[in-house]
C-alpha cells in the first residue's frame, strides 16, 4: 500500500470518527420548548412563564444530565398572536430534538398552535391556558396544570352575587379567552338573578367613550371584563374618570403587576377592583418559599403571576422524559412516549401542588382564587390579599 493511500484512509478514518462523534453528540441533546409573549404589552408575564421553565430546567434536569443528556432551552416568542404562534409551532415540531413545550398564555394563541403539536405527536404542557378547549378536543399531546374557564367564570359570578351584586354590565375582548370566560360568568350570573344590562365585545384598547356611554347610563353594580390587563385597566380608569363608583371585576388574564401601571389609583377607588384567578401569587402556594428566593437571585425581580406554574410545567416535562428514557434503555425516546409519559404521572409533587391528570389532560383538581387590589404601587402587587380560595374538580 503506497503511502499516500495511507494517508487518504488516516484523513478518511478521523473524518469518520469525527462526523460519528458529532452525531453521537447530537443524538444525546433533548430540548424543551416554551412559547409565551416575550414583547408587546403582555410580555411582563410572558417573559416570566419563560423564565420560571428557564429556573425548573437548571434545577430539575440533574436526572437526565446524569443520564448523559445534555438539556437546552428553546425559547420562543409568540406575541399573544395566534399566527406567530401556530408559525413557531411549526418551527418547532420540525426540530426532532425538542421533546415538549411549555407554554402558552393565551387560549387564543394555545388552541391553533396546539393543532400543530398534535399532528406531530408534541406534547404540550400548559401553566396558563385555562379556555375549556384547550382540553376537551381530547388530544393525548395537550395536558394543563390549571383550571378551566367554564369553573372560573362561575367562580366570578357567585363571588359577585355574594357581595349582593344585582346588575352587572360584561365586556369582553373578542378572543377565545376572553370571550369564552365572560359567557361562562353571564350564564352563571343570570342564573343567580343578576341582571345584564350589556353583553358587549370590544378590540378597542385606548378609547373606551363609545363603550362607556351605555354602562354610565345603566349604573351597573358591577362592570365585569373578560380579557387581558392592558385593555381592562384602560377601560377601568375610563370608567372612573367619567364617575363610576361600582365595582370592577375580572379573570385571570387581569393578574398582572402592568395592572396597576395602567389603572393606577382608580382601580383602589369605589367599591374596588377584583379578579378571579387559577394562579395566586407564588407566595400563596407553600411550597413555592425556595422558588421566590432562587428566581429573585437570578432574575433581579419577583416572581410575575404564572412564573411558579411554568416551572411546574418544566418539571412535568422533565420527569416525563426521563421515565420515557428509562423505559427506552436510556435512550432518547419518542415524543409519543413522552407524551403517554405525561398523562400517566400520578400525584407529580410541583412547588404549586400535587398532579394528577385526568383523560383528557385537566388536572384532578385545581385552584381558584378572588384577589383584591389593595395598592397602586405595582411593586405591591404580589400583596394583592386573596379573599377567597377553592379546590375544585373538572366538569365530568
Amino acid at each position: 500500500m503506497t503511502k499516500r493511500l495511507l494517508v487518504v484512509l488516516s484523513l478518511l478514518l478521523t473524518a469518520g470518527m469525527a462526523i460519528g462523534s458529532q452525531v453521537s453528540a447530537a443524538d444525546k441533546v433533548i430540548k424543551i420548548a416554551t412559547q409565551s409573549p416575550l414583547s408587546g404589552d403582555q410580555s411582563a408575564v410572558g417573559v416570566d412563564i419563560k423564565r420560571g421553565a428557564e429556573l425548573a430546567l437548571e434545577q430539575l434536569g440533574g436526572p437526565l444530565t446524569k443520564m448523559g443528556f445534555k438539556l437546552e432551552l428553546a425559547p420562543f416568542d409568540d406575541q399573544a398572536n395566534p399566527d406567530t404562534g401556530v408559525a413557531n409551532a411549526k418551527r418547532i415540531v420540525s426540530d426532532p430534538a425538542i421533546l415538549a413545550v411549555v407554554g402558552h398564555f393565551n387560549s387564543g394563541v394555545q388552541i391553533p398552535s396546539s393543532e400543530v403539536y398534535h399532528t406531530s405527536g408534541l406534547v404540550n404542557v400548559s401553566p396558563a391556558n385555562t379556555n375549556p378547549k384547550v382540553t376537551t378536543r381530547g388530544y393525548l399531546e395537550v395536558d394543563r396544570i390549571v383550571g378551566r374557564d367554564d369553573v372560573q367564570g362561575v367562580v366570578g359570578a357567585d363571588f359577585a352575587a355574594a357581595h349582593k351584586v344585582k346588575s352587572v354590565f360584561v365586556v369582553h375582548d373578542k378572543t377565545a379567552y376572553g370571550q369564552g370566560i365572560a359567557e361562562f360568568f353571564k350564564q352563571r350570573a343570570q342564573e343567580k338573578g343578576m341582571k345584564v344590562l350589556g353583553f358587549e365585545g370590544t378590540e378597542e384598547k385606548a378609547n373606551f367613550d363609545s363603550l362607556l356611554s351605555p354602562i354610565l347610563a345603566g349604573n351597573p353594580d358591577l362592570v365585569y371584563f373578560g380579557g387581558m390587563y392592558p385593555q381592562a385597566s384602560v377601560l377601568f380608569k375610563q370608567a372612573r374618570e367619567r364617575g363610576y363608583l361600582g365595582m370592577f371585576l375580572s379573570d385571570d388574564g387581569y393578574d398582572s403587576a402592568d395592572a396597576v401601571k395602567i389603572g393606577g389609583q382608580s382601580l383602589l377607588e369605589g367599591t374596588g377592583t377584583f379578579y378571579s384567578t387559577v394562579s395566586g401569587p407564588a407566595a400563596v402556594y407553600p411550597g413555592t418559599k425556595k422558588f421566590i428566593e432562587d428566581f429573585k437571585a437570578k432574575f433581579n425581580a419577583a416572581p410575575q403571576p404564572f412564573a411558579a406554574q411554568g416551572y411546574d410545567s418544566m418539571g412535568i416535562s422533565l420527569k416525563a422524559i426521563e421515565d420515557a428514557a428509562k423505559a427506552n434503555h436510556n435512550k432518547i425516546p419518542t415524543r409519543e412516549a413522552v407524551a403517554k409519559a405525561v398523562r400517566a404521572l400520578n400525584d407529580y409533587h410541583g412547588i404549586t401542588g400535587n398532579f394528577t391528570f385526568n383523560g383528557i389532560g385537566d388536572p384532578t383538581i385545581a385552584k381558584y382564587f378572588v384577589m383584591k387590589v389593595n395598592s397602586a404601587d405595582p411593586a405591591k402587587w404580589n400583596d394583592n390579599p386573596v379573599v377567597q380560595t377553592l379546590d375544585i374538580a373538572p366538569p365530568k
